[in-house]
C-alpha cells in the first residue's frame, strides 16, 4: 500500500522557518517526481514546488522561489521542503504527492498519491 506521510507543520511568526517532511512508503519511487502543493480557505489546490528522485532537479512556483528550498533522502524515501522568509499568505495546508507523468509537475489532476496534508499557519 502506498503512503505518502507529510509532518512538520505548525505555527510560526512571519519572517520564521519550518521544514516540512514528506515520507514515502509502499513502491518504488525512483522513476516518479514528488510535489508539494498547498491548499488555502477557499481556494484551489496550488503547486509549491517539486523534486524528481532520479536526478534530483527541483521547480518552483514564483510565489516561493528563493524562500523554499526542496531536498531528498534517497536512502529513507523523504523529501523535505525547508520553508523559510514565511508570510502569512503562506497559510496552507500543504500536501506531499507523487506523480509519474514526468515534467507536468505543476498540474494536481496528474499527480497519482497523495498524503493527508500538514497545516502550515503563518501569523503576522
Amino acid at each position: 500500500q502506498v503512503q505518502l506521510v507529510e509532518s512538520g507543520g505548525g505555527l510560526v511568526q512571519a519572517g520564521g522557518s519550518l521544514r516540512l517532511s514528506c515520507a514515502a512508503s509502499g513502491r518504488t519511487f525512483s522513476k516518479y517526481t514528488m510535489g508539494w502543493f498547498r491548499q488555502a480557505p477557499g481556494k484551489e489546490h496550488e503547486f509549491v514546488a517539486a523534486i524528481s528522485w532520479s536526478g534530483g532537479s527541483t521547480h518552483y512556483a514564483d510565489s516561493v522561489q528563493g524562500r523554499f528550498t526542496l531536498s531528498s533522502d534517497n536512502a529513507k524515501n523523504t523529501v523535505y521542503l525547508q520553508m523559510n522568509s514565511l508570510k502569512p499568505e503562506d497559510t496552507a495546508v500543504y500536501y506531499c504527492a507523487a506523480t509519474d507523468s514526468g515534467s507536468y509537475y505543476t498540474l494536481s489532476p496528474l499527480y497519482n498519491y497523495w498524503g493527508q496534508g500538514t497545516q502550515v499557519t503563518v501569523s503576522s
